[in-house]
């Protein structure tokens, strides 16, 4: 299933981050258990000018893996359609497709984390 013109305008408009968790819609873990990295890594040629990261070595700023609440997660940034539209859109169809939670939210920086008293 493609994703409608309208959601992806209106993405382009105002960029947003998710949070494609590692749980389906039906509550149960999402086989194999290093799904996340696998997503990613295909993911890794996919970043901003000027990044220096080696794509085999490291995960492009715009799929990570993450854990988020104690599930496994891969964090989306949507100015990945900047880069390259398709690319969004397999991450996106790769959730929707195996039935896995999608969640909008955005990834704070760990410098925004308090500071524990």
């Amino acid at each position: 299933m493609q994703f409608s013109t309208s959601l992806t305008q209106s993405m382009a408009a105002n960029p947003r981050q998710f949070f494609i968790q590692g749980v389906t819609r039906d509550g149960k873990t999402f086989r194999p258990s290093d799904w996340a990295d696998r997503l990613c890594g295909v993911m890794a040629q996919f970043r901003p000018a000027g990044d220096t990261g080696d794509p085999r070595f490291t995960y492009s700023p715009y799929v990570r893996p993450v854990m988020s609440g104690g599930i496994k997660s891969v964090f989306v940034d949507e100015r990945l359609r900047e880069i390259e539209p398709k690319a969004l859109d397999f991450v996106l169809n790769f959730a929707h497709d195996n039935n896995l939670q999608l969640v909008e939210a955005c990834l704070l920086p760990e410098s925004a984390t308090p500071a524990k008293s």
